[in-house]
């Protein structure tokens, strides 16, 4: 499901069923918690069936990475509802999870096993790997094979950059955007798993000077574009997201377990 929230602070659905669709929920999408300890009379868990990553192309239409449904889909002006890549060299993606968009138009996304009950060893499993795939003309090509657990996705302001995260890793890699789309020279960019504080490396965004928000360990990182960790925004409960908004996108806003926090920051974001 995915909602809708206005700054007037009006809450409603926008899509019923965004992620996966069929009917035997109970096969599909890992098992996740809401984050308390199984011994707390609070402690929920439920499968991941919803969708996941997010964006809006140049024409102001919903891209949607579907998780459980394991496809990128859009919403089109009318409403209806188009499936643009399910499939990589004839085989079902295991559970897309983030989604940017180039401003040529190209969408870049991620793919793992979280749309599978049992990832990896799964039986629907139809890849062997994860990775990040490029959407460009109708074709869907492999942009990259050397992060296991890939997760998050931004470019930098100029897309000389593309950033993306090894999500349970915890690092962050960038790769050099080539004129035909493709990456090149991958380094590593900032590795955070020495910190033992609770947070994986998930949602990222930069801003207009380039500085990267990165969920991750106690919250959201502030990374310069030379890979320096500037602060962190610390959050009450693990962060999974984040995205600028408001008019002048000087809001950060960070979806965590159960709620979604906002903070005013100095930089607005890049659209």
């Amino acid at each position: 499901m995915i909602y809708k929230w206005t700054p007037d602070g009006k809450l409603s659905v926008y899509l019923d069923h965004s992620g996966y669709t069929g009917q035997d929920v109970w096969r599909v999408a890992f098992i996740q918690t809401n984050g308390k300890d199984r011994n707390d009379p609070l402690f929920e868990e439920f499968p991941m069936i919803g969708s996941n990553g997010l964006a809006l192309d140049r024409q102001g239409r919903l891209i949607i990475a579907t998780w459980a449904g394991r496809s990128i889909d859009r919403i089109e002006n009318n409403g209806k509802r188009t499936v643009l890549a399910d499939r990589y060299e004839g085989k079902r993606f295991g559970g897309t999870n983030d989604v940017v968009v180039k401003k040529d138009g190209s969408i870049y996304f991620t793919d793992g096993f979280g749309g599978l009950r049992l990832r990896e060893k799964d039986p629907k499993k139809e890849l062997d790997f994860g990775g990040v795939y490029m959407l460009r003309n109708g074709k869907v090509s492999r942009v990259i094979t050397d992060i296991p657990n890939t997760n998050g996705l931004a470019f930098s302001p100029d897309e000389k950059y593309l950033y993306a995260n090894g999500s349970r890793d915890k690092f962050v890699k960038r790769y050099e955007v080539q004129p035909d789309g493709t990456l090149v020279n991958g380094t590593m960019f900032i590795d955070i798993s020495k910190d033992p504080t609770p947070g994986i490396t998930d949602g990222l965004r930069v801003d207009s000077k380039g500085n990267l928000y990165e969920t991750a360990a106690g919250g959201v990182w502030i990374i310069s574009p030379e890979g320096k960790h500037l602060g962190t925004i610390l959050t009450p409960e693990l962060a999974a997201n984040v995205e600028f908004g408001d008019a002048d996108r000087k809001t950060l806003y960070i979806a965590a377990r159960t709620s979604i926090y906002k903070i005013r920051v100095n930089t607005p974001g890049m659209p």
